[in-house]
């Protein structure tokens, strides 16, 4: 989808109607100008490069159950893969421990 300022339909309005010199003074007078929006947004913010750094983002690709091939990219930072891996050895040990937990209850009974 393109998108077009009214300020520009305008400006080609007038470049179709008057010439190029009068749709260049319409287009100041709109404020329309010829640089593209990538440039009016704010800059970004550096990339991080260290890979130890807690904001550094890590990507890997996981395969997706029940398919041989696909696979999916999952990409978080260093900080959300060690919140990730500490959720799920927390998990694989409650599992544990209620399995045998469970195991000390039915014995001789």
């Amino acid at each position: 989808m393109i998108r077009v300022s009214k300020a520009t339909v305008f400006a080609a309005f007038f470049l179709g109607t008057f010439g190029a010199a009068n749709a260049q003074q319409v287009a100041k007078e709109t404020g329309a100008d010829n640089q593209p929006m990538v440039e009016k947004k704010a800059k970004k913010k550096e990339k991080i490069t260290d890979r130890s750094h807690p904001d550094y983002v890590r990507c890997r690709s996981e395969p997706i159950i029940g398919s041989r091939a696909k696979r999916r990219r999952v990409c978080m930072t260093n900080r959300e893969w060690a919140g990730a891996h500490q959720e799920g050895n927390r998990n694989a040990r409650t599992f544990v421990d209620d399995m045998q937990a469970g195991m000390d209850n039915n014995v001789g009974g």
